[in-house]
């Protein structure tokens, strides 16, 4: 007898465990015997059975019509695998569930079952496994809604480390911004360029002046960002691995690369500035030296023409960042690893980091225009002398603004270098097979492998 719980195994012989040479059964009762049975072979003296047996295990079910009160036969096995056995009418059968059990709708092996199987024992594979996610992250090519996910989940998982680094560096940079408008930068410059009656001498004084005065709160917070870049690298790159890491240990790693970087976002700044007025500059010339109208025509077609290079080259370099920080390159090689790594999807990394520069300005704007709104109510000239371009920047006013400034910084630093750091790695995923590396050093099993990581 078979051992098999529930069912014969498809190629058990009818006397299964039988000796050889041992009688076999005797015929049923109600068969007919001998000549008189329509499709007899003629039998020796002795025996009933015809001498040419099919061998044991090869019987093979009744093909003609069911007879009445009788079953259908049940239908032939499928290529290669065979069919089961017929379960109860609840589908389970054996200790198996119902759908998709032995017997059940689904047709398949102990859940297996959905239409369109390998010889009836279920539906296709379902796919390829999941891939191994021990992080933020999951070890394959991204998604554009993957990457602005890993962005979020980074600063949601790690928001102690995350925001800890954000809020000191937008803190620390913010202090000496509001410390240097407020005692050594002034504001007469505006107050000229809003005067009608202003002169050319007073004008050109105001221009600037508030050139300088931009120009250092841009040198200012391109240092913070350069410090927040460079630390949140650090972290997100853990965070794929599943790996927390401490503000310390951040800037501990960080730490070598921080003036490379700095020295590359300026010269990114550099280039972008030396193609706006290499455009511009045959129209500078014309509207010195000849026709006015010309000049300014042809002066803002070069400066159309140079910030469309301008996009371009910054695209092609948006991913030295990551590259130097992370592969602790030089700022040349970090460039070239950059334009390898854009080359062939140069509008796909555009289209992300201008998605993500829309959610961070919208974001900042949020948190920001409200504190802004609210330092010019407590200013000296309420709301309507801000907007008319009157009101006096007292220390009132930039406290309160820098307070906004700083909550918004907090958050949008977070997200545009997380972007940008998992665009780097999704890059080098596609182009050379980062996730079996990475998958290594995060200590998975490969495909299906997935660590628990607190809100990813």
């Amino acid at each position: 007898m078979n051992d098999t719980p529930g069912w014969a195994s498809p190629g058990s012989a009818p006397s299964d465990g039988q000796e050889p040479g041992a009688p076999g059964p005797a015929a049923p009762a109600d068969r007919p015997t001998g000549p008189d049975r329509p499709d007899a072979e003629p039998t020796s003296p002795g025996t009933k059975w015809s001498k040419e047996q099919p061998p044991p295990g090869q019987w093979s079910a009744p093909t003609g019509p069911a007879g009445p009160g009788q079953a259908p036969p049940p239908p032939p096995p499928g290529p290669g695998w065979g069919t089961p056995p017929p379960g109860p009418p609840g589908g389970g059968y054996g200790g198996y569930p119902g759908p998709g059990g032995y017997g059940g709708p689904g047709g398949g092996y102990g859940g297996y079952g959905a239409p369109g199987g390998h010889g009836g024992w279920g539906g296709g594979w379902g796919g390829p496994p999941p891939a191994a996610k021990p992080g933020v992250i999951p070890l394959r090519p991204l998604g554009v809604g993957e990457i602005l996910d890993g962005a979020v989940s980074t600063m949601r998982t790690y928001w102690r480390t995350v925001l800890g680094i954000s809020l000191t560096v937008a803190v620390f940079t913010e202090v000496i911004v509001v410390l240097l408008q407020g005692l050594v930068l002034d504001d007469t410059g505006s107050e000229a360029l809003n005067d009608p009656d202003a002169t050319l001498s007073e004008l050109s004084d105001a221009l600037a002046d508030t050139t300088l005065n931009s120009s250092v709160v841009f040198l200012l917070s391109l240092i913070g960002t350069v410090l927040a870049t460079a630390l949140l690298t650090t972290v997100t790159s853990r965070a794929v691995l599943g790996k927390p890491v401490t503000t310390a240990e951040a800037w501990r790693d960080a730490r070598p690369q921080v003036l490379k970087l700095f020295g590359l976002i300026l010269l990114l700044v550099v280039i972008s500035v030396a193609l706006l007025m290499a455009g511009m500059t045959p129209g500078l010339i014309i509207t010195a030296t000849a026709d006015s109208g010309a000049g300014v025509a042809l002066t803002a077609l070069g400066f159309i023409a140079g910030g469309v290079v301008a996009v371009w080259s910054w695209v092609r370099f948006s991913l030295a960042s990551p590259a130097l920080m992370l592969e602790k390159q030089g700022i040349k090689k970090a460039l070239g690893r950059s334009v390898k790594l854009v080359r062939g999807s140069w509008w796909r990394v555009f289209g992300i980091q201008l998605l993500a520069s829309v959610i961070a300005g919208v974001v900042a704007s949020i948190i920001v225009i409200p504190f802004t709104l609210l330092a010019a109510a407590l200013g000296g000239d309420g709301i309507g002398g801000f907007l008319a371009g009157t009101g006096d920047l007292g220390w009132t006013f930039l406290v309160v603004s820098g307070i906004g400034s700083v909550i918004g910084s907090m958050i949008t630093f977070p997200i545009t270098a997380g972007v940008t750091v998992l665009l780097y790695i999704d890059r080098r995923i596609r182009r050379e097979a980062l996730d079996l590396e990475l998958i290594r050093a995060a200590g998975t099993r490969g495909p299906g492998a997935s660590g628990a990581v607190p809100g990813s």
